[in-house]
């Protein structure tokens, strides 16, 4: 009787070794989009309390994992350099928002040039802000579609640079004429993007104008809080972020109508801490704006964009990976805007080189929840604008002056407001962590 099935063991046996070996197949390169707000503070988004209403972003946090303690720069240009190339800015001497041009080149770009070998399509819907000359264009910087403006600070609907009527509105890099509000055409190109995928997987970086100044939002957007925000000007700057998280909505609809919904990482992220007001230039828009007494909100957090604080440089971010993150995870270790890079590259099935040196790491692990939060080792990250240093090293955080000897010293562990400096009491830590800076400081700006 037993001899009648020897033959089929050995069918059986390759059965399952194929079925083994499909499993053990890794999972399809996921499709990226990488959302990035303009200005939005701690406080201006749903889930951390905000009077703002923000369902949709509200939503994808919630079915997704937080990211608590995510750090970014406190101007929008270096935030976008760190994104782009996975080292810190200053590496390329960008310390501040960037005008024409930049010493980060198009090959620094370590994100869209290693996902576009990698057989990814690569498209930016947005605000680009790393120069505007031809070679400092998107389209050097391994993106396959650029879209949106090349400078900050335009207006809603002329799309002009701040100063006078400068063009810097494009399509693919040449300067084009088109109508609508700025929000409304980021969405759209975005949406376009993602119903015209083909096979292939697609990095989609949307990078947005709101709630950036000057404001000026469509009366519906403005209706909702007419009785829940006095301030006319808070009032306005919560009618750019709902239009925002509007758009955001439009462009998750599109991606599930797409069927690809299930292999797309969706990363959201504000490039800075929320302003705290805007007076403008009677030069600037042709004087179009009034100002803005009262823009973003970073409590409890301490600062506001440009400075070291934690308001300036600690924002709202989330990442949503259906079946891949868990729902409901808040991860309150550190996590940097520099982290994309290695993560991404990673998870598409490529390799860091060595040799582009960058300061970010691979969370994947970490996101996925193959490595516990508590067993994350302790990091250290490094800022630098044109007027401070800031080094965080585990719990400890320094803030110097470029020049001269001022320093403050908090725990954030302890204080995470940073309302006591420690600097007197702890005068050997301080002279670590400035010998720390020192030799951080050492690699920047090489050009």
């Amino acid at each position: 009787m037993f001899s009648r099935w020897l033959p089929v063991f050995p069918c059986l046996f390759l059965i399952a070794a194929a079925s083994c070996l499909r499993a053990a197949e890794p999972p399809a390169p996921p499709n990226v989009i990488f959302i990035l707000a303009d200005d939005l503070g701690w406080a201006d988004i749903g889930y951390h309390g905000s009077e703002i209403q923000t369902p949709h972003l509200d939503r994808l946090a919630a079915a997704g994992a937080k990211l608590e303690q995510y750090y970014v720069y406190p101007t929008c240009s270096p935030t976008r350099v760190a994104l782009l190339s996975g080292r810190y800015p200053s590496r390329f001497g960008v310390f501040t928002p960037l005008a024409s041009t930049t010493k980060m080149m198009g090959e620094d770009a370590r994100l869209p040039q290693e996902l576009r070998r990698l057989g990814y399509r690569t498209h930016i819907s947005g605000k680009w802000h790393i120069g505007e000359t031809p070679e400092h264009r998107p389209l050097h910087y391994g993106f396959d579609t650029t879209y949106g403006y090349l400078r900050g600070q335009i207006d809603p609907y002329t799309h002009r640079y701040k100063a006078g009527d400068h063009v810097t509105w494009h399509r693919n890099d040449t300067f084009v004429e088109e109508e609508g509000h700025v929000t409304d055409l980021i969405t759209r190109e975005a949406i376009r993007v993602v119903r015209e995928s083909g096979d292939e997987p697609f990095f989609l970086y949307v990078a947005h104008h709101s709630p950036h100044y000057p404001l000026n939002e469509p009366p519906k957007w403005i209706a909702p809080y007419k009785k829940t925000i006095a301030d006319p000007s808070r009032r306005h700057f919560a009618a750019a972020v709902t239009h925002l998280d509007d758009g955001v909505g439009q462009i998750i609809a599109a991606l599930e109508a797409s069927g690809k919904a299930e292999n797309t990482l969706v990363i959201f992220s504000s490039d800075n801490g929320g302003q705290q007001r805007w007076i403008p230039s009677e030069k600037h828009y042709n004087g179009r704006y009034a100002p803005n007494p009262t823009l973003g909100n970073n409590l409890p957090l301490r600062g506001w964009k440009t400075d070291l604080y934690e308001g300036g440089i600690r924002v709202p971010a989330f990442v949503h990976w259906p079946g891949v993150i868990d729902s409901g995870r808040t991860i309150r270790v550190p996590t940097h805007i520099c982290d994309w890079a290695a993560t991404l590259i990673g998870l598409a099935g490529g390799e860091v080189d060595d040799s582009w040196n960058l300061d970010g790491i691979d969370i994947a692990s970490l996101l996925t929840g193959r490595e516990d939060d508590n067993a994350a080792s302790p990091r250290t990250l490094y800022w630098r604008t044109k007027t401070g240093l800031a080094v965080r090293e585990g719990d400890w955080k320094l803030i110097t002056a470029a020049k001269g000897d001022k320093a403050e010293l908090f725990h954030l562990g302890d204080d995470p407001y940073e309302t006591k400096n420690l600097a007197d009491d702890e005068s050997e830590r301080v002279a670590a962590l400035r010998e720390k800076l020192r030799a951080i400081r050492a690699n920047d700006n090489p050009r």
